[in-house]
């Protein structure tokens, strides 16, 4: 009788936790690792909390991949890949997020998100690219190629930080590239030229966007940065 009453409670605790108010937009924040753990979730999920109340928007968080199901992702706005690594979803989940998206559904990924699902062809498209190696966290120096979109329209066309850059392979072609990283201004850069960082696209019916920023704990504290993901966001949620 206990054993069964403890089903029972937790079923309603996952249940609550996996749905957002009706009346508000919502975005589902998934940051499962099945590979390398950032140690920055825990910065990046307060940071993101707090943003997404600034913007009356719901924020619900989970590790959990069993939220990833044709109904409950229908509750939300967008869905957001947070330093997400490995193999996280099974096929049926991996079904569920191909048809949140075809019905008109958002994506956004952040950072390593691109280090996730290397085994889904799908999965590489909306997402844009893999993830291949980086160098050491410096500084180095961002160029914004399109000022007009929602994640970038404040920030300056030459945009100095540190962060830990990210090379990329299997790059779709369709992205629209927002951000690029110069080379030259850090050591270990390996996409040549035209290294993207940043960029949106519509895809199979909804809507992508990706970040490479936001490996340091301290990413999360800067104001463009943390614009830089609102802006994001809005778009993935057709703001």
């Amino acid at each position: 009788m206990k054993y069964s009453l403890l089903l029972l409670v937790l079923s309603t605790f996952l249940t609550c936790f996996t749905q957002k108010n009706k009346d508000q937009d919502a975005i589902l924040v998934f940051s499962k690792t099945a590979a390398f753990r950032h140690d920055c979730i825990p910065t990046g999920l307060k940071a993101l909390k707090k943003l997404a109340a600034q913007a009356n928007i719901q924020v619900v968080a989970t590790e959990d991949a069993n939220a990833f199901t044709t109904e409950k992702l229908q509750q939300f706005d967008a869905i957001v890949f947070f330093n997400t690594t490995g193999n996280v979803l099974n096929n049926k989940q991996q079904s569920a997020l191909e048809q949140y998206i075809q019905s008109g559904g958002g994506f956004v990924g952040i950072h390593s998100a691109a280090d996730t699902e290397y085994e889904w062809p799908w999965y590489n498209k909306l997402v844009g690219a893999y993830f291949d190696g980086h160098p050491a966290i410096q500084s180095a120096r961002l160029v914004v190629e399109n000022q007009n979109h929602s994640s970038t329209k404040m920030l300056p066309k030459d945009w100095d930080r540190s962060d830990e850059w990210y090379n990329y392979k299997s790059i779709y072609e369709q992205i629209n590239v927002l951000i690029r990283i110069d080379e030259t201004s850090y050591k270990g850069g390996t996409n040549g030229k035209n290294h993207p960082m940043a960029w949106y696209h519509d895809f199979d019916g909804g809507r992508s966007f990706y970040t490479g920023l936001g490996h340091t704990h301290e990413s999360y504290e800067e104001e463009l940065f943390q614009a830089h993901l609102l802006g994001g966001i809005r778009y993935a949620m057709g703001k």
